[in-house]
Order: C-alpha cells, then sequence, then structure tokens
C-alpha cells in the first residue's frame, strides 16, 4: 500500500481589497472593521478602558456519496461577533450573529453586565503589550476554490468509484465525501481607552480548508472490514486525486480482510504515522497551560525535564507557508515565532496562552488556540527508514493501523486503546488482527520511544513518521 502523494500546487494568494469581500465571502474587512469600531466604542461609553473584540465569517460546500447515489450537499454559511469586557480584574464575554448596531450594543451591553458581577481573577486581562503583535507576515492560507455541488458529487463519486475498481472483493462503501470550507476575521483591542497605536492589537486574515475522503469496505458477511483514507490541505490543488485516495482506501480495507484474535502479550509496538501524530498530540496537551496549572496532567513541572527519548526533538513553527497550523499571531494577538520545544528527550517550553502563562508565573508562548505547525523527529532516523525499513525494525510485534475509543487519562499518564492493525513475524506481517486493546503509560512510551521513521505524514497540524514503542501490553483472547 503506497501513499497517495499531493499533486503540485500552482494557486497563489488573491489580491487583498479591504472595501471588497473576497470570493466566497458576503462582507469585506473594511466591514468588519466598522463592526469592531462600533464594539468598542459602545464598551468605552461604558466605562471599560479595556476589551476586546473579534468580528468572523464562514462559508463552505460539503457534499456527500454512497455506493454510486447522492446523499448529502449542504451550504454552509455563518458570522460571529464576540466581545470580551475587562473592569479591572473582571471579565465579561458575549457574542451574537446578528450584525445590526442595536444587536452589538446590546451584546456589548450583556459582556459589560457580565464583568460586573463576576469575581475578580488576577490573571485575567489583555495580553501584555511587548508581546502583541504589531506587524504580521502573509503565511498565503487563503486559497478559496470556486466548487459547484455538481462537481463536489463528481469528485465524490470518482472517489468512491476507485475504491470499487480496486478489487471485486470491496462489497460496500460508507460513503466518500469533499467539503470545501474557508473563513476570515478581524480582531482589535481596547487597551487602557486608546486603540490604534502600537502595542494595541488589530489584525486579522483569512483561511481555507479543502478535503476529500473515502471509507470503503471489503469481504461480505461476518467478514467484512472498512477503513478509510483521505486528503486534507489549504489549496485545493495540494489534493491528492480522487482516484489516488480510493484506491490506497480500498488497499487498507482488503488488507484487514481474515484477521485473527491473539493470544494476550507484552511486545513493541509501531504506531503507523496518521497514529503516531495522535501520541504527538497527547504531549501537547500534556503540557498545555490549561492542564498544567490546574495541575491535572503527568507531565506537571517538567520544564527542563527529559520527558521522551534522547534522541526526540520537537519543533513548533506557526510561519510555515500555506501551513494547516501556521498563524502570523495566536487567538489573543500575541506574536507567534518558530521555536524547539523539545531537545534531546527534554521540555524547553510549554504550550501557554496569556491567561495560563499569568497562573504559571510565567510569559506567554503565543499558544492561545493551541499549538501550530509540530514536528517531531529522532536524531537517529536514516533517509531509508521507510514504512518497510520499520517494520524490519520491530521484527516481532505488533503494527497498529487504527485505534478506537477515548482512553487516555492526562492526569496519571495511563493509556489504554482499542486498536487493530497487523502481527509480525521477522519484520514481515504475518497477519492482520482484531479485537485487541494496547496499553501503557505515556511516560513510560514516551521514553521507550526507539525509532521514528522517515515516512513523515501530516495529519492535522502534525508531522511526524511511524513511531515504534519498546514495550506495550496487548490484551487478545
Amino acid at each position: 500500500m503506497k501513499n497517495p502523494a499531493s499533486s503540485a500546487r500552482t494557486p497563489s494568494q488573491p489580491p487583498v481589497n479591504a472595501d471588497q469581500p473576497l470570493p466566497g465571502f458576503q462582507y469585506a474587512r473594511s466591514r468588519f472593521e466598522e463592526l469592531a469600531d462600533l464594539a468598542l466604542a459602545h464598551a468605552q461609553q461604558l466605562g471599560a478602558v479595556d476589551a476586546g473584540v473579534e468580528v468572523s465569517e464562514g462559508s463552505g460546500l460539503s457534499v456527500s456519496v454512497r455506493k454510486g447515489e447522492l446523499e448529502n450537499v449542504e451550504r454552509n454559511r455563518d458570522k460571529s461577533l464576540g466581545i470580551t469586557v475587562y473592569l479591572g480584574q473582571r471579565r465579561g464575554n458575549a457574542s451574537t450573529s446578528d450584525f445590526s448596531a442595536t444587536a452589538i450594543r446590546q451584546t456589548v451591553q450583556a459582556a459589560y453586565d457580565i464583568a460586573r458581577f463576576t469575581a475578580e481573577d488576577p490573571a485575567a486581562g489583555l495580553p501584555d503589550a511587548q508581546d502583541i503583535a504589531d506587524s504580521y507576515p502573509d503565511l498565503d492560507l487563503f486559497h478559496p476554490w470556486a466548487l459547484t455541488s455538481e462537481q463536489a458529487v463528481e469528485l465524490a463519486l470518482a472517489c468512491e468509484n476507485a475504491a470499487f475498481a480496486t478489487s471485486k472483493k470491496i462489497s460496500n462503501s460508507e460513503g466518500a465525501g469533499v467539503s470545501a470550507q474557508q473563513s476570515h476575521f478581524f480582531a482589535a483591542h481596547l487597551r487602557g481607552g486608546e486603540r490604534g497605536r502600537p502595542g494595541i492589537f488589530s489584525g486579522g486574515y483569512a483561511s481555507s480548508r479543502h478535503s476529500l475522503s473515502v471509507a470503503p469496505i471489503a469481504g461480505r458477511g461476518a467478514h467484512m472490514e472498512r477503513d478509510h483514507w483521505y486528503s486534507s490541505q489549504r489549496a485545493p490543488g495540494d489534493l491528492a486525486s480522487p482516484q489516488a485516495i480510493g484506491r490506497y482506501a480500498a488497499e487498507r480495507a482488503l488488507a484487514r480482510l481474515n484477521g485473527r484474535k491473539i493470544a494476550t502479550t507484552e511486545c513493541p509496538v509501531l504506531f503507523e504515522s496518521p497514529l503516531a501524530a495522535g501520541l504527538l498530540g497527547a504531549y501537547v496537551q500534556a503540557t498545555s497551560g490549561g492542564a498544567l496549572y490546574r495541575k491535572t496532567t503527568f507531565l506537571n513541572d517538567s520544564l527542563g525535564k527529559r520527558v521522551m527519548a534522547k534522541h526526540l526533538d520537537i519543533v513548533d513553527d506557526p510561519h510555515e507557508i500555506n501551513g494547516k497550523g501556521s498563524s502570523p499571531f495566536d487567538d489573543e494577538g500575541v506574536r507567534t515565532q518558530q521555536r524547539k520545544v523539545l531537545s534531546a528527550g527534554k521540555v524547553l517550553g510549554y504550550f501557554l496562552s496569556t491567561y495560563s502563562a499569568r497562573k504559571l508565573g510565567m510569559r506567554t508562548t503565543g499558544n492561545a488556540g493551541g499549538s501550530h505547525n509540530l514536528t517531531l523527529t529522532s536524531r537517529l532516523t536514516q533517509p531509508g527508514d521507510d514504512l518497510k525499513a520499520m517494520l524490519k525494525k520491530l521484527g516481532r510485534g505488533l503494527f497498529v493501523t487504527e485505534l478506537m475509543g477515548q482512553g487516555v487519562n492526562y492526569v496519571t499518564g495511563d493509556y489504554s486503546r482499542g486498536a487493530s492493525g497487523y502481527w509480525l513475524e521477522n519484520g514481515e506481517i504475518a497477519y492482520p488482527v482484531h479485537e485487541i486493546t494496547i496499553a501503557g503509560n505515556l511516560k513510560d512510551m514516551f521514553q521507550g520511544i526507539e525509532a521514528v521513521g522517515a515516512d513523515a505524514y501530516n495529519y492535522g497540524a502534525k508531522t511526524v513518521g511511524s513511531m515504534l514503542v519498546n514495550r506495550m501490553k496487548v490484551a487478545g483472547s
């Protein structure tokens, strides 16, 4: 099974005219600025000296088909204005989807009233002026897809048909889908009763996200297996072809036929690269501000300590051009920057918003809203360490390709998930396995990562190759 490669992208960012709506939108940037000004001016009239507002709009098209028939066509369009008012160390927030002047004033009044009766919180407040993004780069995040519903249906059908054409053993389908989504926003602050000067944030941008997916079913009767595959990119030209996605999804489903149960054992486990990205996500959650200041994480007080194998590094890069997790500033208007968050297995930095940083007595890392483009690498990885080579390194053990359930306890690090995949002998797949559970503790799993493959895959905004963990419990029959 070869992971379908994406095609080369040629579209570029459309020129921006603040007084004209971008393709697919109803509102222009200048209109958002007017609405933000109205909200902040009213907050000031009520007596607030600090406030923050965000105005946003989203639109998109989603289409699904199943077994050659159209199932659903959905167009979405939404808009919102949210206002946060600060009265000293008290905070109130309210939002509306009504952009009329009356509704906006009522929303600001609601936020103001909430702040009046909310308990004081010493960590509440706008980001510090020195952390604000006074200027920011264009990261090429907006690539609208002028896709009609008819064209979307054709793409979805082509994807599903490619799955069926792969083998006569592909007997059914859970469907195929196409999604084209885009949004834009403008945010601004009122600080000390002032706006429009350095250290007082205002800014916004447009972004897009498109996807194509399919979930075929192989086999018949009691011997049926499903799998899926998808492609998701900011630019439609970067999406893998529907034929490649359909064929690869079908190959994955076919490979799972004739699965067996295995006896309970302990063995090395190789996580397929998309699942390895989930382990990277677990690390992010465990080192995020909310979990840290609440002390609900097994990696509490881990700064400067080695929590992963010493050959591992993690970089967070918010400025990757066209990246899925790219952002010139975070959700609070704080500037973002590339940084190494893990080096030789040691924690160099957390993922902090202004609020969580203040609760911890630290400084924001520009991660209000979460991590950005994360990449985990191993200093031991060689260019030839593709999936086949990683299976050889596994030798005898379990290769996991699907996880089920949410069995992760972030307070203790205990990890237990339903799983399926393949049992390996002498570095070769012996047979598919299903109805098993893998278990361990994330502390031990992170320290026990023996190798990371060169088969790097971008899942969401996390990039990592297949990951070999030295030992886990596998519960079978």
